[in-house]
Order: structure tokens, then sequence, then C-alpha cells
């Protein structure tokens, strides 16, 4: 090996894998297919080893090549790390804060709460990116996001976890449904219901079940949702029941609708949401601050229950 790898053509690698094509890798990386492939060639002659299998239709990664991508996505996280110790020293929040959000979060508390958060801030300069949890860990573990916000429990490995606070689920009915009359709702009421959840790849799915103490089997799960927005859609037609989060119903995502809504009795029916960052980040003065900021202002807007 004549040398090191760069940084940049650890992010190319990294790049490769994700999209599995050069092309769109080139892409998200702003460089031309030419300059990316002659950056990973480079990177596999000075490592002496095969990192992607290269055919027609698909480009894939070799055992050994995932052992390098963990190590790549490592080196680059640590990379950012050092960046931020820079800013470690400067006021709370003073400085830009990448911040990934899971789709059944970010549209229904961010808006409402970016404005007292400038308030609060001016100084921080925070940019979003929205997108399914297992994308915003990757991305998180590689630097390219500071933190997330998502709902717990998830795998999250080296990383600092801050609870935030409690998401109950409450039950939506469609027009005429035997469980109107109900003043509540227990969750063995469910079993034999046609349940609409978010399709896959949405953790929110495997909280509603595991809230509710229910097993696929013990449901007619229809996995055709692919936003809340749709779902509530499906149950105005009749399609079905479904679980939304306080959070959602809160930000009215109901509209006009009318469809009526069942709180659970036996029991707190909940998803925890939570904000993570990488062990090794030294802006934990920063991110405790806005998880402390986020707290606050959940139980003084949206009046749920905080973590402690």
């Amino acid at each position: 090996m004549s040398s090191f790898p760069t940084f940049k053509q650890l992010k190319y690698l990294c790049a490769v894998a994700e999209h599995r094509h050069f092309s769109k890798a080139a892409e998200a990386c702003h460089v031309t297919q030419s300059t990316l492939s002659a950056g990973i060639q480079e990177l596999e002659s000075q490592l002496g080893v095969t990192i992607f299998e290269r055919n027609k239709k698909n480009v894939l990664i070799t055992p050994l090549g995932e052992k390098i991508l963990r190590q790549a996505r490592l080196l680059l996280g640590n990379a950012e790390d050092l960046v931020a110790i820079a800013h470690a020293s400067q006021d709370p929040l003073s400085s830009d804060v990448r911040l990934g959000v899971i789709p059944t979060i970010g549209p229904f508390l961010l808006p409402q709460m970016l404005t007292d958060l400038r308030r609060e801030y001016p100084r921080l300069k925070l940019f979003l990116k929205e997108d399914l949890s297992a994308e915003l860990v990757t991305r998180l573990q590689q630097g390219e996001l500071d933190l997330i916000l998502l709902a717990l429990p998830y795998p999250l490995p080296d990383m600092h976890v801050e609870n935030l606070f409690s998401d109950e689920f409450e039950l939506l009915l469609p027009p005429g449904h035997p469980l109107q009359n109900a003043e509540h709702v227990q969750q063995k009421q469910l079993q034999g219901e046609k349940l609409l959840l978010l399709e896959e790849g949405h953790c929110l799915r495997d909280h509603a079940l595991e809230a509710c103490k229910l097993e696929s089997p013990q449901l007619d799960l229809v996995y055709q949702g692919t936003s809340l927005h749709t779902l509530v859609e499906m149950v105005a037609n009749g399609l079905g029941v479904t679980l939304l989060p306080e959070i959602a119903v809160k930000a009215n995502i109901l509209g006009k609708s009318g469809l009526e809504l069942k709180k659970f009795k036996d029991g707190r029916v909940a998803r925890r949401i939570g904000l993570a960052w990488r062990n090794t980040d030294p802006r934990d003065r920063d991110y405790l601050a806005l998880a402390e900021f986020i707290r606050a202002w959940v139980k003084k807007a949206l009046k749920v229950e905080v973590a402690d």
C-alpha cells in the first residue's frame, strides 16, 4: 500500500455502497462518474483488494468490502467529530447542526416548534434531513448528520440517546364502526380487526404492534400506507382502523374528516421519542440543550409526558 486512503475516497466508497450505482453515487457526491470510478479504483489498488463486484446490472459489495465499509463510516464520523471540537467552546447552539428526523415525527412536531427554537437560539442554523430510521442511522454513523430525532426503541450502537417524551397512540375508526360508542378501547379489541399500518421500513408499525402487545397472527394486517395522511384517507374510505401517534393528532392530521378517535384504557399504548448522536461527538452541551428545549416545548405546547 503506497499511501493511506483519502477522506474523499472513503466518501465515494460510502456513496457507492449506499446507492449500488456509480452514476447515482457520483451525482450524490457532486462529481463526474469517471472521477468517482477512478477514486474507487485507486482505493482498491491502494488496499490491494476488490471492494465492489461489478456487472452490467448491479454493483455488489464483497464480504471484505463490507468490513472496509464499516471502518470507512467510522473514520468519516470521527473526522466530523474532529471538526466539531473546534465549535465545542462556542455558545450553545450557535453553529450549524444537521438534524435527521423520521417522517412520522418531522411534519407533526417541527413546523410548530422551529419558530420558538429560532427565537431561543437565533445563531443556530438547523439543516433538516427527513428519512427512515435505518438511513438516518447510517448517515449519522458516517458523519453526514450530527444527530437524529426518532422513535424508540431502535438499535443505536455507539450512540448517546436522550429520551425526550412519550407519544401515545390513539385508535382511528372508520364511519359506523362498532367501537364508536365505546368510551375507551382495549388492546385485545384489535384482534381480528383490519389494521392499516405503514409499509415496510417504517418503525412506527413495529412500535404500534409492540405497544398494543399484539403479534401479526392476531391481526388482519394491511401494509399499504406510505404516510400517516394516507392511512387517514384509507380509514375514511372504510378500509380498516389505524393507530395514530398523539403528536400527529395534535397537529390536526384529521382535518375536517370527522373521523372518530379512541384512547386506550388498559395501560399506556405509546412509543418513546428520543434524540441520538455519536458518543465521540464533542458537542454534547449543544445537543443536551436541544434535548432540554424539546422537552420543555412539548410539555408546554403539546401537554405530553416528558422524560426525566
